[in-house]
C-alpha cells in the first residue's frame, strides 16, 4: 500500500467534519476539531473553497458550508452504483438465455472497465473478473464505446492518422489508428460491435450500447463465447440477444427507444 498524502489526509478530514451538526462551521472551529494549526486550515479551506469544495455563507461571515462539487461527486457515484446494480441483473438474465459470459463496462480513457459480470456454467468459458481494465480497441465493448463517443472527443483520445501503433494483446488485434478509426465507423452504422480473439486467442464478443435517460451511450453489454462454440450463425444470435439486453438496461436507467 502507498503512502498516505498528508495534505490530502488533512483536507479530506475537514470536509468530513460537515457531515455532523448543521453542516456550517467556522476556520476556527475546524482548527479546534482537528487539532490542526491556524495557518494549515486556513490554506487548506481556502483551496477547498476555490475548487467548490467549499463555500461561504453569506449570512455569517467566516463560515463555510459543503460546496456543490461534493453533490457532482456523490451524483456520479450513485449513478455508477446504480449502473452496476442494474447491469448485474441484466447480465444475469442474458446469461441464462444463452448459458455465455455476459459482461457490463463503462470507458476510462482508452481502457475499458468490467464494472458487472455473470459467468457462463460451461466448462469451457471465458474467465475474468468484474473490475478487470483492458484496452478499448481489443474488445467488443470498448470499440462499442468508441465508438459513441462524439468524432472531436474521439479524435483526443486516439493517436492521429498515421500515428503511434496501439498496443496489441493478441495477433488479431487491432494496432493501427487509421484502421481502428475505420472499424469504428462501421460500428456506428451497425450499432453492433464484433470482436474475433483480439484481446483473447480463445474468445470472440459482440457488444451492444447502454444509454442513459438522456440517450448518452454510458455502457456496453457485451457477451464472450470460447472459439469452439463461435460461428457466423451464432455471432448473430448473439448480437440480437446483446442488443436486446443492452436496450432492457437502458430501459431500467430511464431511456426511452425511438418508435
Amino acid at each position: 500500500m502507498g503512502r498516505l498524502v498528508p495534505a490530502v489526509t488533512r483536507a479530506l478530514d475537514i470536509l468530513e467534519l460537515f457531515l455532523d451538526g448543521d453542516g456550517v462551521l467556522s476556520a476556527p472551529e475546524i482548527t479546534r476539531k482537528l487539532g490542526l494549526p491556524r495557518t494549515t486550515v486556513h490554506e487548506l479551506v481556502t483551496t477547498l473553497a476555490a475548487r467548490s469544495y467549499l463555500v461561504p455563507v453569506p449570512e455569517q461571515p467566516g463560515h463555510y458550508r459543503l460546496g456543490v462539487r461534493n453533490y457532482q461527486l456523490g451524483s456520479r457515484y450513485a449513478e455508477q452504483l446504480d449502473l452496476a446494480a442494474e447491469g448485474r441483473r441484466v447480465a444475469r438474465e442474458v446469461a441464462e438465455t444463452c448459458d455465455e459470459t455476459v459482461h457490463v463496462a463503462v470507458l476510462e480513457g482508452m481502457d475499458v472497465i468490467y464494472i458487472a459480470k455473470v459467468d457462463s456454467t460451461r466448462a469451457v468459458r471465458m474467465v475474468s473478473a468484474a473490475g478487470r481494465r483492458l484496452p478499448a480497441h481489443c474488445t467488443a465493448v470498448g470499440k462499442m464505446l468508441l465508438a459513441s463517443l462524439p468524432e472531436e472527443e474521439l479524435g483526443t483520445r486516439l493517436p492521429g492518422p498515421g500515428g503511434k501503433p496501439l498496443r496489441a494483446m493478441t495477433e488479431n488485434s487491432i494496432t493501427s489508428p487509421d484502421e481502428l478509426r475505420e472499424a469504428l465507423a462501421r460500428i456506428r452504422v451497425r450499432g453492433i460491435a464484433v470482436e474475433e480473439r483480439e484481446s483473447n486467442p480463445d474468445v470472440s464478443c459482440v457488444a451492444a450500447p447502454v444509454r442513459d435517460s438522456t440517450g448518452r451511450v454510458v455502457a456496453a453489454l457485451s457477451i464472450s463465447v470460447p472459439t469452439i462454440r463461435w460461428n457466423g450463425r451464432r455471432c448473430a444470435e448473439l448480437e440480437a440477444l446483446a442488443a436486446r439486453g443492452a436496450a432492457d438496461l437502458s430501459a431500467r436507467l430511464g431511456h426511452r427507444s425511438a418508435a
